[in-house]
């Protein structure tokens, strides 16, 4: 029995899309082309690689006016943000392109006489991308573009709810001329891509997911030394020294919080604010929600969109109510936002005090419009609850003190630290994460790294 694959608007409920699963031969064929084409694409000059991956970003970027709406009819983000993924991707794809030559030459050991030695670095062969929904095209291109940069071939797999983001890829690297069989979309049950890992048919797996997602992903390469590449859960931090431009920060951090509904992987959960800035900067926050406009997300003036699925808004509101239930306040009237409304997508951004770390809404992913603000009264208290998580993304920093953000820095367990920014990803360096929230890393030098492998010469000359 053939099993559909389909992607429910959170706009209306409508079907925005559905495609019937890959049957058994047809992934079997997919992964017998991929395995051909990347036999030959590994000894095609990087320059040439480059060419062709660069048309294939051109022509993406092509796409970009029937994109937007699409993604606003897949995951709900509105038309009047849509535009800024594709920079995102632009600026990670051609980032990663441009210093492909030099990450990828070899490394030269010091001179020895009568040796030359160095170590190259191998492509993989085949790698497995999965990726989300909430970023479809940034997250997936993380992984995407080094990957064949680096002489490998892709296989990528979709979330269901932007099953036509796939589609986009494969018509760009078509446009482009990539060869047959080198880069192809594959539509997944769950248990047709644990069957992928387990059988060991691919050698590189690059999950963004959810920590039940990156545990399901381990146990399905269990024993077969297959690579994993694992960005999960977060529960991003930020912390507002008192010496922190206040204006700069309520500004950053309600955009970090509130942006694509909450469901970013970077986006900021839980907020410490010095105590001589605190009821300024609460107040501060609460007036500019109120100005968000929640509504249908194909609406240019909407500035926050649905919710994915309306059983992830529940969980949100479950977690405020808890909060309040155990002493917290919530700041926000969701009747001031017109489109509120219990059990569907759609929900009010919430700000939340009188919190504690023994509410879920400080310690448990939320990945939605709702952020809990507590008072600290210094650096150390602020580190020790930064670090009170089992996730480790991004920590973001707020001060006028680059030497005081260095050192508090250090002592956060995080992946990358921020300074007077938050809720963004530079290519330049390393996309990574600590304890729960996964293993490897994307984008920079460090992300060719993970998608080769090194391979050692060792020649002795005889003259």
């Amino acid at each position: 029995m053939t099993i559909t694959i389909r992607c429910i608007s959170p706009v209306d409920g409508r079907i925005v899309a559905e495609r019937p699963a890959a049957s058994h031969a047809a992934v079997s064929a997919a992964l017998a082309a991929a395995r051909k084409a990347q036999a030959a694409w590994r000894r095609v000059p990087i320059e040439e690689r480059a060419a062709l991956c660069t048309k294939a970003v051109d022509a993406m970027l092509g796409m970009r006016d029937a994109i937007v709406p699409e993604l606003a009819w897949q995951m709900g983000r509105p038309v009047r943000y849509g535009a800024g993924e594709l920079r995102g991707f632009e600026e990670r794809a051609r980032y990663m392109i441009a210093i492909a030559a030099d990450a990828l030459a070899p490394v030269k050991a010091e001179p020895k006489e009568k040796f030359s030695r160095w170590i190259a670095r191998d492509p993989l062969g085949v790698v497995f991308v999965i990726a989300p929904w909430n970023y479809p095209y940034l997250t997936a291109v993380n992984s995407v573009i080094p990957a064949l940069m680096a002489g490998n071939a892709v296989i990528l797999k979709h979330a269901a709810q932007t099953l036509l983001v796939g589609e986009r890829f494969r018509m760009a690297f078509e446009a482009a001329g990539l060869p047959e069989g080198l880069f192809q979309t594959l539509v997944l049950t769950h248990e047709q891509t644990a069957g992928i890992i387990r059988d060991r048919m691919v050698d590189q797996v690059n999950f963004t997911g959810s920590v039940a997602g990156g545990r399901a992903m381990e146990e399905a390469a269990a024993g077969t030394f297959t690579g994993l590449g694992l960005e999960l859960g977060g529960k991003d931090p930020a912390y507002v020294r008192e010496d922190a431009d206040l204006s700069q920060a309520v500004e950053n951090l309600v955009d970090g919080a509130f942006f694509n509904s909450g469901q970013s992987c970077c986006g900021i959960e839980r907020i410490y604010v010095h105590h001589s800035l605190y009821d300024a900067f609460v107040e501060g926050c609460v007036t500019l929600a109120k100005t968000y406009v929640l509504g249908n997300p194909l609406d240019e003036m909407t500035t926050l969109g649905p919710m994915v699925k309306a059983d992830a808004a529940e969980f949100c509101r479950r977690q405020v109510a808890e909060a309040v239930g155990m002493g917290a306040k919530a700041l926000l009237d969701p009747d001031h936002f017109t489109y509120d409304e219990v059990g569907t997508p759609y929900m009010a951004p919430q700000i939340v005090v009188g919190v504690t770390h023994a509410m879920s809404i400080m310690r448990e992913e939320s990945f939605g419009p709702i952020v809990g603000i507590m008072p600290v009264a210094d650096d150390a208290e602020a580190i020790r609850l930064m670090n009170d998580s089992p996730y480790g993304l991004t920590a973001s920093l707020w001060t006028s003190d680059a030497e005081a953000a260095a050192r508090i820095g250090a002592d956060v367990e995080t992946g990358t630290v921020f300074m007077n920014r938050c809720d963004y990803l530079d290519p330049a360096l390393a996309w990574t994460g600590v304890k729960d929230t996964g293993r490897g890393a994307t984008l920079s030098r460090v992300g060719y790294e993970t998608l080769t492998r090194p391979k050692s010469f060792h020649l002795r000359l005889s003259f």
